[in-house]
């Protein structure tokens, strides 16, 4: 570096001159490259980053499980509302039945029929509604998952293992049974 001193325009006041960088480099004081303070320095970087992808795997984990609980709550709520409904739906099935027996039996000319005929419909709809869909049973093939079998018939018409014919409608909520279908079944 050169120890001339120059004076400054605007000031007029004696000022270093500026340093070249090969100047700057000669009088810095470079921390060698394999010193021990560079070496405790990398260690702490190295400790430093693997602590940072530790955390991030944590934090990784903890919104996956987060994520997990949500969807397992969802699913428990949903489960409990199809149970409930479930439940109330099997205390009115009777009701239906009977409307329906009620209704095969009718005499044609009485208007008051027509009244318990609009009554069945509409509690039909309401269930109907809430997802609640009759099993489809005769003329099918005898399904334990699905059919209650409460006897065993001879059949020409049918083949072995058929439903002949219905006694109790079965009714499904969604993909569950909630009451089976009451059959007759071709030997």
């Amino acid at each position: 570096m050169s120890s001339k001193k120059t004076h400054s325009p605007e000031t007029g006041e004696q000022v270093a001159p500026e340093s070249t960088p090969e100047e700057l480099k000669q009088t810095e004081n470079p921390v060698p490259e394999s010193s021990p303070v560079v070496d405790e320095l990398q260690k702490q970087l190295a400790e430093a980053q693997s602590q940072a992808a530790e955390y991030k795997d944590g934090w990784q984990r903890s919104v996956a499980e987060f994520q997990n609980y949500k969807r397992r709550v969802d699913i428990e709520k949903n489960e409990a509302y199809q149970m409930a409904v479930g439940n109330i739906v099997k205390r009115y099935l009777p009701v239906l039945d009977d409307l329906e027996r009620a209704l095969s039996a009718r005499p044609a000319d009485l208007a008051w029929a027509e009244g318990i005929d609009l009554i069945c419909r509409k509690l039909r709809s309401i269930l109907e509604s809430e997802g609640v869909r009759r099993i489809e049973a005769e003329g099918q093939l005898f399904d334990p998952n699905f059919h209650e079998a409460i006897s065993q018939e001879t059949s020409e018409h049918h083949e072995s293992g058929q439903v002949i014919a219905v006694v109790r409608n079965g009714y499904m909520l969604g993909d569950k049974v909630i009451r089976p279908a009451q059959v007759r079944v071709a030997k």
